[in-house]
């Protein structure tokens, strides 16, 4: 991972890959970092990273997959967003703001119009903050086994592209969650 000094503004970087030992450099370790196990998912790494290094260490993570989706009757992609991460004792310097305005500028690029997410309600408002808005309704995912199940984490959207609209209409990933 690219060190930046300590005397230097955090940026939000392509990381070339992200390990498990990269995220518990983070989050610290521990049976449950997103405190989403409960929701018994079965998650889809994800395939594009950026990270936050601060005072020589990496202490803020995003991923992103292209998936694809049907909202109503029409199938499009999303970006997905997840595994977002801050390190707790760095947390309140606008480091997931930064993190993710990276992570949102590369998804720009990708094709897709939207990215989506899924958080545990706590985080609601701090995505709020951040642009992202949730959706109502029920929202279907794949899970092992041909299982296609509801969501039990809030999803949250945001466009990409200025004049992007969300559509109308009941959401299903064609995937597992990322």
């Amino acid at each position: 991972m690219p060190e930046t000094p300590s005397s230097a503004a955090p940026v939000a970087m392509r990381l070339p890959r992200y390990t498990k030992t990269e995220q518990d450099e983070i989050l610290g370790g521990g049976p449950d970092p997103f405190g989403v196990d409960a929701a018994g998912l079965t998650w889809l790494p994800k395939t594009e990273h950026f990270g936050v290094a601060y005072d020589g260490r990496l202490v803020a993570h995003a991923g992103l997959l292209r998936l694809p989706v049907a909202v109503g009757a029409a199938r499009t992609e999303v970006v997905g967003v997840g595994g977002v991460a801050v390190a707790p004792d760095v947390r309140g310097r606008g480091l997931a703001r930064l993190v993710l305005a990276g992570a949102l500028a590369h998804a720009r690029t990708m094709g897709p119009r939207h990215a989506l997410l899924f958080c545990r309600p706590p985080l609601v408002p701090l995505y709020g903050r951040l642009g992202w808005h949730p959706l109502d309704g029920e929202v279907l995912v794949e899970q092992p086994g041909d299982r296609l199940v509801a969501m039990p984490l809030r999803t949250m959207v945001t466009p990409l592209h200025e004049d992007a609209l969300w559509p109308s209409g009941p959401l299903r990933l064609f995937s597992l969650p990322m």
